[in-house]
């Protein structure tokens, strides 16, 4: 009988010691070991990327050759009808009359021929103008203009584009002594034709004279405006 006890006291104490070696591992398995796979368990897996690779050499592929974004304007630009914009033609200006306030008018003596005098119109305005018919000119206090040497007359208007010279010639005193009334004067005025050439238009010109003056007598006359020097000092 006392057998039997012996063996069970045995028997319920290598219970007790699997059961407490059950309970020590099941509170073992409730600390770090456990806590240290669930997290390596719970840890997500790290994807690998592969680093982009560079463009190959001569690659005809680049971020500055894309497609432009919609609604990019490219190129020439148009107008809002689809035309390419562009300038309106300048407008030629229509030429004009040439005048005392779009020319300066020179007056000088001439050696030969002798006792003439050359008046140089250069054009300074703008746009190109006409020299009608002939000077009128005033010296002194004459009350009236000579008159033209008919055979001068040109075949065409004199034109003078802007900074071009037109030219007339005076003959101021006969070179035999045959003029009467000669005087010596110091201002001249010239007065410029219109197109019809029986009136004068515009402002005059007043070029100057030698300090000494100028000789003229009542055979004073000019010549119609020449394009060209030469032609002018002909008379």
């Amino acid at each position: 009988m006392s057998s039997l006890r012996t063996s069970r006291t045995r028997l319920v104490g290598a219970a007790t010691t699997v059961v407490l070696a059950a309970l020590s591992l099941t509170a073992c398995g409730d600390g770090t070991g456990v806590h240290a796979e669930s997290v390596a368990a719970a840890a997500p897996t790290t994807a690998h990327v592969a680093s982009p690779k560079p463009s190959a050499v001569g690659s005809t592929t680049s971020t500055t050759g894309s497609a432009p974004a919609a609604g990019a304007t490219t190129g020439t630009q148009k107008s809002a009808g689809g035309t390419a914009a562009s300038k309106a033609p300048a407008t030629t200006a229509k030429p004009v009359t040439c005048e005392g306030s779009n020319t300066k008018t020179v007056a000088a003596p001439l050696n030969r021929p002798v006792n003439h005098m050359l008046l140089t119109v250069t054009n300074t305005g703008s746009r190109t103008c006409y020299l009608h018919s002939y000077p009128a000119v005033r010296f002194g206090e004459a009350q009236s203009v000579p008159p033209v040497i008919e055979d001068s007359k040109p075949q065409a208007v004199v034109t003078l584009a802007p900074g071009e010279s037109g030219y007339a010639s005076v003959s101021l005193s006969a070179t035999d002594g045959s003029g009467t009334h000669g005087q010596t004067v110091n201002s001249l005025y010239v007065y410029f034709h219109g197109s019809s050439g029986n009136e004068s238009v515009g402002t005059a010109a007043h070029p100057s004279l030698p300090a000494k003056g100028v000789y003229v007598d009542d055979s004073l006359k000019v010549t119609y405006w020449q394009q060209s020097m030469d032609d002018a000092v002909n008379w």
